[in-house]
Formats: structure tokens, sequence, C-alpha cells
């Protein structure tokens, strides 16, 4: 088993005094336009530049915002062939991020994730040191074939032991990196903003009333479970509809189809205002997170600060995250016992408040900037 490498301690006078040229390659860019990785770059760089360091992100070529600054941060463009070509547009895109960082005279390089990205590692500017986001065990997703996941491996493998520094973002990451590789590593969790006001006028648009529909917002692939909540809801005794919000795409459709005319299930297209999924988490019976696959999930983060009645697949990502903030599920018919339970207390509330108390403490984005200042000072 590999050992694992304790950080340096961070020189105090060198913290103080020195201001970092600080690159960001992984993400379509900013301001957010997607979600993931964007929504996280998006709140961490004004915040680095507000500490005094210069940040440059480097964004797609597709990117409706084209100028060259936001809130301080640089914005780098890069051809980004991806609506033309598929997914192979992200490694072109990648490549030219990472021959462009050369010219920036960065201190430290940022990567968030490495699918596209670490194939390049032998181009990656060897001026600058490189602290990578190890992402969420992207070669398990049932999404790709076997041999995208055997790549997806190498990725992995590429990415810790080229760069000087690894960053898991739940405590399951971080001991799966501890236990396969030597590389130094740091637990920097993802942030997220607790909602200040929740407008009930949003669910009039999707004919639903407040605590009478269980919500599932998630991407449409078979690692998060969206079947296995259909089945429960289909056999519970609860009439009140599941309704799910999730992105176009084959694995989408053929639910859609196949679960055609069933009044208990209500498919909705993918929705970013994040005003309106706040309300809509907020006001539900039940919030269904199926993720099986993954570090620290956005959306379940974002059902805890809604103060949702959170019901989660059991897994170590899930519950290194919710903790003893919800309830678990292995299977369908143990969600349809949860859904039986037609309780609003079945999650208490205290178990709400405790799901508060521990964002603000471990999830709170001047917190994580802070870790991210420190890992940028490693060395």
């Amino acid at each position: 088993m590999p050992q694992w490498k304790l950080l340096k301690p961070i020189k105090k006078h060198y913290k103080l005094t020195k201001k970092l040229s600080i690159g960001i390659i992984g993400t379509r860019g900013i301001p957010n336009e997607y979600g993931g990785y964007e929504a996280a770059v998006q709140e961490l760089a004004p915040r680095l530049v507000a500490k005094g360091h210069k940040v440059v992100v480097y964004c797609s070529s597709l990117q409706t915002y084209k100028d060259s600054i936001w809130n301080g941060v640089k914005l780098i463009y890069q051809y980004d062939p991806e609506n033309r070509i598929g997914s192979v547009g992200q490694f072109i895109y990648d490549l030219k991020c990472n021959i462009a960082s050369h010219r920036q005279n960065h201190d430290v390089i940022f990567h968030m994730g490495y699918t596209s990205d670490s194939v390049w590692h032998w181009l990656w500017d060897s001026k600058a040191r490189h602290t990578t986001n190890m992402d969420g065990l992207e070669w398990k997703r049932s999404k790709y074939s076997q041999r995208v996941q055997k790549f997806l491996k190498k990725a992995e493998k590429w990415a810790a032991v080229k760069s000087n520094l690894l960053i898991a973002d739940s405590i399951g990451i971080l001991k799966y990196v501890r236990q396969n590789f030597s590389t130094a590593v740091m637990h920097i969790a993802y942030g997220v903003e607790i909602p200040k006001v929740f407008n009930e006028t949003h669910l009039s648009g999707y004919d639903i009333s407040a605590n009478k529909y269980d919500l599932l917002i998630a991407r449409m692939v078979p690692e998060n479970n969206i079947e296995m909540a259909i089945e429960a809801k289909n056999k519970s005794n609860i009439d009140f509809p599941l309704v799910i919000f999730g992105n176009e795409n084959s694995y989408g459709n053929k639910l859609k189809e196949k679960y055609k005319g069933n009044a208990r299930i209500k498919f909705c297209n993918a929705n970013y205002d994040k005003e309106l999924l706040d309300s809509l988490r907020h006001f539900s019976r039940y919030y269904i997170h199926g993720h099986s696959v993954g570090g620290t999930n956005p959306s379940l983060l974002e059902a805890m600060a809604a103060q949702s009645r959170v019901l989660a697949h059991n897994n170590v990502f899930n519950k290194g995250v919710l903790q003893q903030g919800g309830s678990y599920f292995n299977t369908a018919d143990q969600l349809v016992g949860l859904l039986n339970q037609d309780n609003p207390y079945t999650i208490s509330l205290e178990q709400i408040a405790g799901n508060l108390k521990l964002l603000k403490e471990e999830y709170n984005w001047e917190i994580i900037t802070n870790k991210y200042e420190e890992a940028a000072y490693h060395i």
C-alpha cells in the first residue's frame, strides 16, 4: 500500500508576503453556464482575487460570455470544437488550455478533474506546481464503455502521479486516493450557499402543491438510480407524483417512453434557475438523492441547504456528506418503506437544523477558499 505523504507546513511569512499567479484548467469557464466545477470556480476564483492573487480561468470558446475579465478574474478563451465533434472536442480544448498556460508564468495550476486533461500531462507547464481535484471515480460510471473506463483509469493514474498535490472533495475519495497513490492529498469539500428565501409560486408552473410531491434532480444516467426511484414510487401507497428534473439523453428518453402516461411520474426538462430549484426542493415532501458514484455531489448539498427531507442512496459518498441528516436506502423496496411514511417529520426538524449547521461549518465557500489558498501554497 502506498505511503501517504503528509503536507509540509506552510511558512507563515511566505504566505503573508507572496501573492500567487493561479491558473484554473478543466472547466468550460465562468460565469457558470453548466454546473459542477464551473459553479465551484465561479465561487472560488473571485474570492482568491480578493485575497490579492492573480487568477486566470481558461474558458471554452463556446461560452456566451466573451469579456476578458469577470469579477476581477482574467478569462482566457481557447478553441473548443465539442459542439461539432462531440466529447472528443474536450481533449482538443484541454490541449489548447495547457499550451496557453505556458505563457502566463503561473505559480500553480488547479486542474479541475482529469478526464480529458491528464492525457496532456507531458505538456503541463514544468515551471508551475500542479494540483488536481480527483473528482469522483469517473471510471466507475456505467455510461462509459469498458474501453473508456479503462482509459479513465489510466487518466486517473496520470493525474495522481504527475500532480504535486491532489484534492479529494469527499472522505470516500480521500480514502481511495490514500490507498492507491503516494502523492500528497488534501480534503477540500465542495461549497454551497444557503438560500434565504423560498418562493412557493414557482410550484404553479409545474402544477404541483407544497408537500404533495417528491423530487429528484439528477443527470439521466443509470448510476443515479432514477429507475429505482420510479419503481419505488409506483410500489408505494402514496399517490403524490415523483417530479424528475434531468438532462436530455438516450437513457432519459428511454425512461420517459417506458413510463409515459404514468400519472405518478412527472418528467421535466433540466433547469438551472437556482432560485426556482431551491424552492422546488424546499417545498417537496421528500428529496430523493440516488447518486451512487462520485465525491461531494453539489445537488445533495443544495438539497440540504434548501432544508429538504433527504432520502439518499446508501453509499460512502452520500453518507460522508449527509451523515445523520437524512434516511438511506439500498433497494427500491427500502425506498418504498421510506416513501410510505407520509409524515413530514420522518426526517426531523433537528436533522434539518443539523444539516444547516454542518453546511455553515464545513461547506462554506469562505472556508473552502482558504483551503484552496493553502493548497496553492503547497510545495
